[in-house]
């Protein structure tokens, strides 16, 4: 599924409004609240329409470009290899899945990858790294329940030193980011990776479920907080009519979208392009 298809829903929502015969602003502002634009956004998308001329379609849709311009970047790993990209965030928001689709993504640009299974909470995380890794054809570095997961991470880095892989994916277990014993396990593992390779991880990027809507700005303050991330990955915009929460999270957070989960397939992620974005989202 691509980008324009998950984003049907948001964009019917909207479309309707904006080609009208006649502007609504009223109509169109609650519209955007509940695509969950957010308020600063949708202030600033109003304002831009209010002046817009004839053609409100091109001005909604170059306003939101305007609006993320900025925080595009590369999404290749760093060049010192083995590249460490920590991916974190909270229960259910599809992390495990993201960590798969990552190791697709790289292995099939020629990168050798391994998997850092360090999720060693639920009964069933090793299980379904396992097969996600199997699928994307990498190697993995296994976990048992209840074993450290700076341990881990540690033996993974390692093996990835020796054996010259480029990338290393840290899968570390989903939790509530309200809970300050399990955020500070993060940074744990954050201190365990700078231990074995200096400067790692070069990266650190927070898994946000679309569909929890606002409630992710405020996940993703926290973990930005403790752990300073480095970019966000969107994943369910295909179960949403919620599909502006791209918009708050770039402005608010500074930060940029890297990538965007468009299915549960093994190819459903796709780079974020802002240009694309807004396209599919108006039009």
């Amino acid at each position: 599924m691509g980008l324009r298809e998950t984003l049907a829903r948001t964009r019917q929502l909207l479309s309707r409004l904006i080609t009208a015969k006649t502007l609504n602003l009223e109509e169109l502002e609650a519209a955007l609240i509940s695509a969950d634009v957010g308020a600063r956004a949708t202030a600033q998308l109003l304002e831009r329409l209010s002046r817009a001329g004839e053609n409100p379609q091109a001005a909604l849709e170059q306003e939101i470009i305007r609006l993320l311009s900025g925080t595009e970047r590369g999404n290749r790993p760093a060049p010192e290899t083995p590249a460490v990209i920590m991916i974190v965030g909270v229960n259910g928001s599809g992390k495990t899945t993201t960590v798969g689709k990552l190791a697709h993504y790289y292995a099939a640009r020629g990168r050798r990858v391994i998997i850092a299974a360090a999720d060693t909470y639920r009964d069933a995380a090793a299980e379904q790294v396992r097969i996600w890794a199997e699928r994307a054809g990498v190697a993995i570095v296994h976990s048992q329940k209840g074993q450290d997961p700076g341990a881990v991470v540690f033996d993974t880095i390692t093996r990835a030193r020796q054996q010259q892989f480029d990338t290393v994916l840290v899968d570390t277990a989903g939790r509530l980011h309200t809970r300050q014993d399990l955020m500070a396990e993060l940074e744990k593992i954050k201190r365990v990776c700078s231990k074995v390779k200096p400067g790692a991880p070069e990266e650190i990027w927070l898994v946000l479920d679309a569909t929890v809507g606002q409630n992710g700005l405020r996940q993703a303050e926290i973990f930005h907080q403790r752990l300073g991330l480095t970019g966000i990955i969107i994943t369910k915009l295909d179960g949403t009519a919620r599909g502006g929460i791209i918009i708050p999270v770039v402005i608010e957070l500074k930060l940029p979208v890297l990538f965007v989960g468009t299915g549960e397939g093994l190819n459903d992620l796709e780079q974020f392009n802002p240009q694309e974005y807004a396209r599919a989202l108006i039009r």
